[in-house]
């Protein structure tokens, strides 16, 4: 059985998204026609909602694609939220005009007539515009080019500045998992009060919430970047020994409930305040079966009191959401990429 959940009035999405990243190229080949058909195989199991991005190289195109075969064999598109994410180097210079560039670049490349959710980003705190550009995007969505507003990787403050300033955020897509729990202490308490729901990635940690990894060395080579940036909150988290640590207990909890890693790992997002949706990273469907497997699960009040010691003494990141992240010079800014939208 499928969970739902209302995301705003009359939008209701799975409380699994499909993520998009894997599909941009920084992860190794696409092969772009399997991608395509592979879309299918979620959306008959019930996910029928993916989540891209402008800067996502390919990724709207991918989804326009099957959205243009869906609509020739009479069927409904995909529900897609994509983002809006001005280059960091055009930050002074973001106008009305070039948030509707951005947008009507997205329905183009979705074949679509109406976005279902744009997710809005701004870099740098520091640079003013901010709250003029989501303002532009809440006027595309007056004139109906645009369904829901949300946001990415704001913290809280700010988060409560663009409410304040009268944007209809629903969502905030922020990083949250049992390594990553900065959303708990302020952005949770304000969307439960606001009306903005969570959708969170990094669930899975990139794929190291796996078998695969449980018991293995400390990787000195990491093939793709999503690993590259887990790593990093691993290591904040006290490192590969606690890590391994952590893995022993979520595995513990899987051969009870006779799952895997991965479906404890997301059950638990799932299970946290504030929570609409988990955003689980996928190329192909090759992993679906396990996708679904969390609809199964229900931890119990045992399988808490399992992790609680850990997640105690293991606080993880520091600070409000995405603070280490806007840092450039930091261990976490220093991996980003900061100017893929005109590319």
């Amino acid at each position: 059985m499928i969970e739902t959940v209302e995301l705003a009035p009359g939008y209701r999405i799975p409380r699994i998204v499909r993520g998009g990243w894997q599909l941009a190229g920084g992860h190794g080949e696409v092969d772009r026609e399997r991608a395509v058909r592979d879309i299918a195989a979620f959306v008959d199991a019930g996910l029928n909602t993916v989540d891209g991005a402008d800067i996502y190289t390919g990724v709207e195109a991918i989804y326009g694609e099957f959205n243009a075969r869906r609509r020739a064999e009479g069927q409904a598109p995909l529900q897609v939220h994509t983002k809006c994410v001005p280059d960091y180097d055009d930050l002074a210079r973001v106008d009305a005009a070039y948030i509707r560039r951005i947008a009507e670049r997205s329905l183009d490349r979705l074949q679509v007539r109406r976005l279902d959710l744009v997710q809005f980003h701004w870099w740098d705190y520091h640079v003013p515009g901010c709250i003029d550009a989501a303002l532009a995007l809440r006027d595309l969505r007056a004139e109906g080019r645009i369904a829901h507003l949300g946001g990415t990787n704001f913290d809280s403050e700010h988060t409560a500045a663009m409410l304040d300033a009268g944007v209809p955020l629903v969502s905030m897509q922020v990083q949250y998992s049992l390594l990553d729990r900065r959303p708990e202490a302020r952005l949770v308490p304000l969307g439960q009060q606001r009306g903005v729901q969570l959708l969170c990635y990094g669930t899975l940690a990139g794929g190291f919430f796996s078998e695969r990894w449980l018991g293995a060395p400390e990787p000195t080579e990491l093939t793709n970047r999503s690993l590259i940036k887990y790593k990093l909150v691993i290591d904040d988290c006290g490192g590969w020994s606690a890590f391994q640590s952590l893995l022993q207990i979520v595995k513990s909890i899987a051969e009870r409930h006779r799952t895997s890693i991965a479906a404890v790992a997301t059950r638990w997002v799932l299970d946290q305040p504030g929570v609409a949706a988990a955003i689980v990273g996928a190329r192909y469907a090759d992993h679906l079966d396990d996708t679904l497997a969390v609809f199964s699960l229900r931890l119990t009040d045992a399988d808490g009191a399992s992790l609680a010691p850990w997640l105690a003494t293991h606080p993880g990141p520091p600070g409000d959401t995405y603070a280490l992240e806007r840092d450039k010079s930091g261990r976490h800014g220093r991996i980003m990429k900061y100017n893929l939208n005109k590319s």
